[in-house]
């Protein structure tokens, strides 16, 4: 995940109150979901579309490690 010069902080908003809309963690946001499971998607393949880039970034903030720089951004429960 790159922080280039098309970054954009509403991005980061919008990455960390996306839910997941099917599956075992179904409306569950994405940052509240476990690590093994983006590393199943990556092995196996992730969604096409703006799930899959959606989860691709949250897999690679999992790993890094950065979790808790979208955790206030994070929208009330």
């Amino acid at each position: 995940m790159s922080l280039g010069a098309d970054f954009n902080p509403e991005h980061l908003r919008e990455l960390a109150n996306y839910k997941m809309p099917f599956g075992k963690y179904k409306g569950s946001f994405l940052l509240d979901i476990p690590e093994y499971y983006y590393t199943w998607f990556r092995q196996k393949g992730f969604p096409d579309g703006k799930l899959g880039r959606m989860m691709k970034e949250m897999y690679e903030l999992k790993i890094n490690g950065l979790e808790s720089v979208l955790r206030p951004l994070q929208e009330k429960r």
